[in-house]
């Protein structure tokens, strides 16, 4: 593709807002999985996380279309978003009485930002790839434009974040909004669905989202419910009225 031609630059202007559109979505899996590490580590979580998504993508873009042909992957990988969600809608340990081990939080982060990423990268590197028109060349400029997107937009998240918690639960949501539209997607389901019930490619999204969010918050209580104080009432039953 010639780079003086207009067809060049409008499939660089398309690349550009895909990353942007779909970016979004995975500087928020980096916000929340990176929002728990000490502030000197969260710099490193991002950076290794993306350097992990990136690297995935470059292996993903080789074969996305291939992979996009497989039954149920995108249900699989949907299923495993909503674990995700919800995973990340639990309540934080108590330092003092579950000390955690500042490398193994980190790898642990990097791990599930680079898992959740792989997760929702498929329809990103199909549409880099198809706005790219098989030029390798627009292929690399899309994923590297991807970088400072996703690096930027998950630092923002973060300080809104710590600023307005409820982002946290917006955020889990929109992984289980992502998850439920995979899985209407799937190359085994999306016929079915377009023929028979078109309204679950909204549905299916709004019950991901809505699943995630009620499932992490009754788990979080549950957590929460099991480390709270016992009081034991026979201690003022001798005292005073």
């Amino acid at each position: 593709m010639d780079i003086a031609s207009p067809e060049f630059w409008i499939a660089v202007l398309q690349i550009i807002a895909i990353d942007i559109v779909l970016g979004g979505d995975n500087a928020v899996v980096i916000a929340l999985a990176c929002r728990r590490l000490p502030e000197r580590q969260r710099n490193l979580g991002i950076f290794w996380g993306v350097f992990g998504a990136i690297g995935l993508r470059v292996v993903l873009i080789f074969f996305a279309l291939t992979l996009l042909t497989i039954p149920f992957l995108k249900i699989i990988a949907g299923l495993l978003l909503l674990w995700i969600g919800i995973k990340l809608l639990q309540p934080e340990p108590e330092n003092n009485e579950h000390p955690i081990n500042a490398s193994t939080t980190l790898f642990g982060t990097i791990k599930t930002i680079v898992i959740a990423d792989a997760m929702m990268s498929l329809d990103n590197v199909v549409a880099i790839a198809g706005a790219a028109r098989d030029s390798i060349g627009l292929v690399v400029f899309g994923l590297l434009v991807s970088v400072p997107i996703i690096v930027w937009g998950s630092k923002l998240v973060m300080k809104l974040m710590d600023r307005f918690p409820i982002i946290v639960v917006i955020g889990a949501g929109l992984l289980g909004w992502i998850a439920g539209g995979m899985c209407a997607t799937d190359v085994q389901s999306r016929e079915w669905v377009n023929a028979n019930a078109p309204f679950l490619h909204w549905l299916a999204p709004f019950c991901g989202a809505l699943l995630v969010v009620i499932m992490g918050r009754w788990q979080a209580a549950r957590a929460q419910a099991k480390t709270a104080p016992v009081i034991d009432l026979a201690d003022d039953t001798n005292k005073p009225l």
